[in-house]
């Protein structure tokens, strides 16, 4: 079978296209490799960075060490712990305390219970009553410092009321609605 020369380009130029896919694949995963690589080489160095950093602060809390040292023993008079020191768990913490000596007053004990519904509770604030007449107190302090509240918040509230511009930007918008709305209702 003899083949003609048309169909011989035809050829060639499909190995030509298949070449340069194949090229352009091997090219492709190339260039991931190398971003996986890059990628892998920054963590590494903001790993590298953050261990630089802890060192750095061990190296500075070290060198401090020898003030901290003068300090204690001048200033504090601090000793660093002694090997016999150390406990081993709670049951050697627990030996080291001392029987409690006939006569000693008891140790001292902070119960807190939640008070139940309807029965009074110290921790509730109540009202103050008149210890002879039974009647609420209110004392004028107390009065005072109300009414001084009261009108600062007014006074506050009104201060706002007229800085603001979208309040008044609401307000001229509602005239113009009533206005609009008057309008309406009379030529009905």
């Amino acid at each position: 079978m003899i083949v003609s020369g048309s169909r011989m380009r035809q050829i060639g130029w499909v190995a030509v296209l298949a070449l340069c896919v194949g090229m352009f694949l091997a090219l492709s995963f190339r260039v991931h490799a190398v971003k996986s690589e890059v990628l892998l080489a920054e963590r590494q160095i903001v790993e590298l960075e953050r261990e630089t950093l802890v060192l750095e602060t061990e190296f500075q809390a070290r060198a401090n060490q020898r003030q901290l040292a003068n300090w204690n023993i001048v200033e504090f008079g601090y000793l660093a712990p002694r090997a016999d020191q150390y406990l081993e768990g709670e049951r050697q913490l627990a030996s080291l305390g001392s029987p409690q000596v006939p006569g000693a007053p008891s140790p001292i004990r902070v119960a807190r219970a939640e008070p139940e519904e309807g029965m009074p509770s110290p921790l509730r604030s109540r009202e103050m009553v008149s210890p002879i007449t039974g009647a609420p107190v209110t004392l004028a302090a107390t009065q005072v410092e109300e009414s001084a509240t009261t009108m600062f918040a007014e006074a506050f509230g009104d201060f706002l009321v007229d800085a603001s511009p979208i309040r008044a930007a609401q307000a001229r918008a509602g005239s113009s609605a009533a206005a609009t709305q008057a309008a309406a209702e009379t030529a009905e």
